[in-house]
């Protein structure tokens, strides 16, 4: 018999590596740095691994967190998580989560993030974004084709609806703007785990491909001062969001989560 935690959590550490790997060719092969955490004194209560890599020669900062943990949940914060008041607020939670951030204005902030959530019920959720500093349309259609042909493999309907997801989530109601050019965001996944767990899987492939295409073709920009400042102050607008809105922030926050984690998605430089 399928055991669906196991299969989840050993596909996102070993999702880690592979992106781990991938990038650090862009870097000559220097390494992450890897902090392992738990989530209370209690070891059933499982915790994470936290991998950064910093000042690059391509990547200004890039993280990406794994993390099983379970435990039981605030009674007011149980009231916003699915099936968890009738579970006696017990939860079980495993996923994937990173950011990258790069020295150079041409390449876009990329976020990324799966999980895999069991209380009463049990669903999967994540997706993916990127956020430019400096418009580049082609850029913006490479991302959104890759990620409609993924999603077209699975649903037809998953793109147009993940991608409105995403647009609604990923905005600065206080700014009135979008944090980025989009991608797609999906959460409560749950009509049937098999094809779930492969559509998740799927999005994980892709964002690596994707992203790692930008890159090569934007790594050997050359950008001026002007350039930078953009991205500065753009990366205001990331860290923003993310201390405002981020469901991620919260439900670490919420569970017990390492600090140093939840923050990782903060850009190492920013200017308002």
């Amino acid at each position: 018999m399928l055991d669906k935690k196991i299969t989840a959590k050993e596909w996102f550490y070993n999702l880690r590596t592979i992106i781990c790997d991938t990038y650090l060719k862009f870097e000559n092969k220097k390494k992450f740095k890897v902090q392992k955490w738990n989530r209370s004194k209690v070891k059933s209560e499982g915790g994470g691994e936290m991998s950064i890599f910093r000042d690059g020669k391509i990547f200004e900062k890039v993280g990406v967190n794994v993390s099983t943990v379970s435990g039981t949940l605030n009674p007011n914060f149980a009231k916003q998580i699915p099936g968890a008041k009738n579970n006696n607020n017990k939860f079980w939670a495993s996923g994937i989560s990173l950011v990258a951030h790069f020295k150079s204005p041409h390449i876009p902030s990329f976020h990324f993030n799966t999980r895999y959530i069991e209380t009463s019920t049990q669903w999967f959720g994540g997706g993916m974004d990127m956020t430019p500093c400096i418009q580049d349309a082609k850029q913006k259609k490479l991302f959104h084709k890759s990620i409609k042909e993924m999603c077209d493999g699975h649903n037809k309907d998953y793109y147009n609806q993940f991608s409105k997801n995403c647009d609604k989530y990923f905005y600065l109601e206080h700014r009135q703007e979008p944090r980025g050019d989009g991608g797609i965001f999906f959460d409560y996944l749950n009509n049937n785990w098999n094809k779930n767990f492969n559509f998740v899987q799927d999005v994980g492939l892709t964002f690596l491909n994707v992203s790692t295409n930008i890159i090569r073709l934007k790594k050997n920009l050359k950008w001026n001062k002007n350039q930078k400042n953009l991205q500065l102050i753009k990366r205001g607008r990331y860290a923003e969001f993310n201390l405002l809105y981020d469901r991620g922030t919260k439900f670490g926050l919420n569970t017990g989560g390492n600090i140093e984690a939840i923050f990782m998605s903060l850009p190492p430089l920013v200017k308002w």
